[in-house]
């Protein structure tokens, strides 16, 4: 008997949550002495959330890593590449 839910774009979902790739886990990091456990871009104290926020508000990349000294382009990318294959095998569920 599975703990995951029935529905399947649900199920993956949970699953990638707790799944991250070998990219992704070189950009990232969570640790709950740093910003109360908010992912966050490895070897800084930006959290991820500040990517999304500013590129929302309508931020360039460029105007980004302007602003977060510290962040690196292949994070950024790490980032966006992660979450649009996310959303597309999403998408095919």
């Amino acid at each position: 008997m599975s703990i995951l839910p029935p529905n399947p774009a649900l199920k993956y979902a949970i699953m990638n949550f707790y799944m991250i790739d070998s990219n992704l886990s070189s950009a990232i990091e969570r640790h709950p002495q740093k910003l109360s456990g908010a992912w966050i871009f490895r070897v800084t104290r930006v959290p991820l959330s500040a990517l999304f926020e500013n590129l929302k508000d309508g931020a360039s990349i460029d105007e980004f890593l302007e602003w977060f000294p510290g962040v690196r382009r292949e994070q950024v990318v790490a980032v966006l590449d992660h979450e649009l294959a996310t959303l597309s095998e999403m998408a095919e569920v």
